[in-house]
């Protein structure tokens, strides 16, 4: 999204940015930060793996999460599954069980099979498994049609009651209108957008309002937003700059209370950096970690993690 905004409201955000840093420089202690969104895969098992879809991946691994963090600053971080094959969630379960860097998994249960709740009762008392993915990730799904079902609707009352958390994967346009009628119909539901900021605010007006619309009403409903790649034109700049008109839009609606960080890209780190730095360390520290515990309720397992007093 380009900023085409006058020059002067531009130096204003580069000036903010700039106090941004120097109040990063003067903190005693770095904010630790969670990742909220990372897979794990390992296309070398002797049953191959569904994703990546790229041939010889090679295996992304909690070692190599850790690997990757902690150069960011990064403390802990919550798997996101992105295999559609049920075996999978034991799989994760198992090679994070002594990673206590990796505080938890989001899973794939499928609320539209009658064996969801079966599956349900055995996971969901894992401490590790901190809920379930669920829009258009695979083929087989459709949040769209699903929240018109019954036995969808049904399951997942009976995983509201669980306290786990449902992650609409990948939202557009109108999956995000689905979630405002599943929250209509289940309302104790606990709700995280993943990704929402990677999708290009709309350039009709009428659009718009209704995207606004339904967004504004998702917050009222306490439904969090996990903010990780930014939706960027070919050959755009890595300047924070850029960014800001899509950053304020999601801030005005949501503002400091229901915005959760992700992702392990340095460039855009330093730009979530600077734009949150620029409103204060406590909307820093809530951003980077301290609504990550509210959204999918982790538990401190490594000595470097935060936890709430």
């Amino acid at each position: 999204m380009i900023d085409n905004k006058a020059p002067s409201s531009r130096r204003e955000f580069l000036a903010a940015s700039a106090s941004a840093i120097s109040l990063s420089a003067a903190t005693e202690k770095p904010i630790p930060i969670i990742d909220t969104h990372f897979h794990l895969y390992d296309q070398t098992r002797p049953q191959g793996a569904p994703f990546p879809r790229t041939p010889n991946a090679p295996p992304f691994l909690p070692q190599h999460f850790r690997e990757s963090a902690i150069p960011l600053g990064i403390v802990g971080g919550i798997k996101v599954e992105a295999s559609p094959w049920i075996e999978d969630n034991l799989w994760v379960l198992m090679i994070i069980e002594n990673e206590p860097m990796i505080t938890g998994m989001i899973g794939n249960l499928d609320p539209m099979k009658p064996e969801f709740r079966e599956y349900l009762e055995r996971h969901h008392r894992n401490k590790l498994f901190l809920g379930i993915r669920y829009g258009n990730v695979w083929e087989n799904q459709n949040l769209v049609a699903a929240v018109e079902q019954p036995e969808f609707i049904a399951n997942m009352k009976a995983f509201a009651q669980t306290g786990l958390t449902l992650e609409v994967a990948n939202p557009r346009l109108d999956l995000i209108e689905a979630t405002v009628r599943l929250t209509d119909k289940v309302p104790e539901l606990r709700v995280v957008l993943g990704h929402l900021q990677a999708l290009a605010l709309p350039t009709d007006a009428t659009i718009l309002k209704n995207y606004s619309n339904n967004l504004k009403e998702l917050r009222k409903r306490k439904v969090y937003v996990k903010v990780s790649g930014l939706h960027r034109r070919p050959n755009a700049e890595l300047d924070p700059a850029v960014y800001k008109p899509v950053m304020d839009f999601i801030w005005d609606i949501f503002g400091e209370d229901w915005l959760v960080y992700a992702g392990r890209n340095k460039p855009t780190l330093e730009i979530m950096k600077t734009y949150f730095m620029a409103k204060g360390q406590s909307v820093a520290e809530k951003f980077f970690w301290r609504n990550s515990v509210s959204a999918f309720r982790w538990i401190k397992r490594d000595p470097k993690q935060p936890q709430l007093a």
